[in-house]
């Protein structure tokens, strides 16, 4: 618990429970392409966001599926071919991050 002028404030579980799992640098990033631009592929991913490196994207792929935002399909090809796509859990968290690109917009101005 925190301390706030000599009261203790209780800590906010989900919201702490939300960061852990949305709170990679890059994770919010991910789920709007694959939500928002229909990027499905590691390498599409990886052109879009630019300067992530292999591991880290993968890693993050892996926490988000792991936290049900994704779902992973591997096709097993050679090459291989594995696609990402949004779980209904990815799905609820669409209008959050259409939130955010608003909000990012009308107070950033970008």
């Amino acid at each position: 618990m925190a301390q706030r002028r000599g009261e203790e404030i209780e800590r906010c579980r989900s919201v702490s429970t939300i960061q852990r799992m949305i709170g990679g640098k890059w994770k919010i990033e991910i789920l709007f392409y694959i939500a928002l631009k229909d990027v499905r592929h590691f390498g599409q991913l990886r052109r879009c966001i630019g300067n992530i490196s292999e591991s880290t994207l993968s890693k993050q792929l892996k926490e988000l599926v792991e936290d049900g935002f994704l779902a992973r399909t591997d096709f097993g090809e050679v090459p291989p071919r594995v696609e990402y796509a949004l779980t209904p859990r990815g799905e609820s968290f669409v209008p959050i991050l259409l939130a955010m690109k608003r909000w990012g917009e009308t107070e950033l101005g970008l």
